[in-house]
């Protein structure tokens, strides 16, 4: 991790397309995120750098700011079909602040490896020295990990997991 990113990695039990389904979707959006900031949106799912969709989010999740609920536009900067989504974010705040956020698929035996990053680096003049990143943390990053690999691979162990063995259940 570098002071303007933070990247981690997990071994998804799903194809990149069935997590990338997930990760194109506002609802996706919203049922992986583990910061509890996300709370409905408008739009569809995207198909192409440039698409957007608004997200309704809510700040008192995380109470370091006093904004509650308020909205923000996704904006889609990074669109390779089932290999890489990257977003920014265009809202309440002008100029825009200019951090992105985005998932790198990898596929893998047995699944995916899914590379999570949040990146502050090209952050806009306005907002440099303020202190305010990261908003969300290496633990919240690898929380949406976590969500992201239970959504996308319910029931199925995770590759490179160790089977538990189980005796067979017998009807009497």
């Amino acid at each position: 991790m570098s002071e303007t990113r933070i990247e981690l990695q997990r071994a998804i039990a799903a194809t990149p397309s069935e997590i990338f389904e997930i990760l194109r979707s506002p609802q996706g959006h919203i049922d992986i995120d583990a910061s509890g900031m996300l709370m409905w949106s408008d739009g569809e799912p995207v198909t192409a750098v440039g698409d957007r969709f608004v997200m309704h989010m809510d700040r008192d999740s995380l109470r370091d700011f006093p904004l509650n609920e308020y909205e923000v536009i996704v904006v889609i900067t990074r669109f390779e079909q089932d290999r890489a989504i990257e977003w920014t974010i265009d809202g309440t705040l002008q100029p825009p602040i200019g951090h992105v956020y985005g998932y790198e698929l990898e596929e893998t035996d047995g699944g995916t490896t899914v590379t999570s990053y949040y990146d502050w680096s090209d952050i806009h003049e306005n907002y440099q020295g303020l202190g305010i990143f990261p908003i969300i943390d290496d633990r919240t990053q690898l929380g949406t990990l976590g969500i992201l690999a239970r959504t996308a691979a319910p029931g199925r162990p995770r590759p490179g997991a160790e089977q538990s063995q189980r005796p067979d259940v017998v009807d009497n």
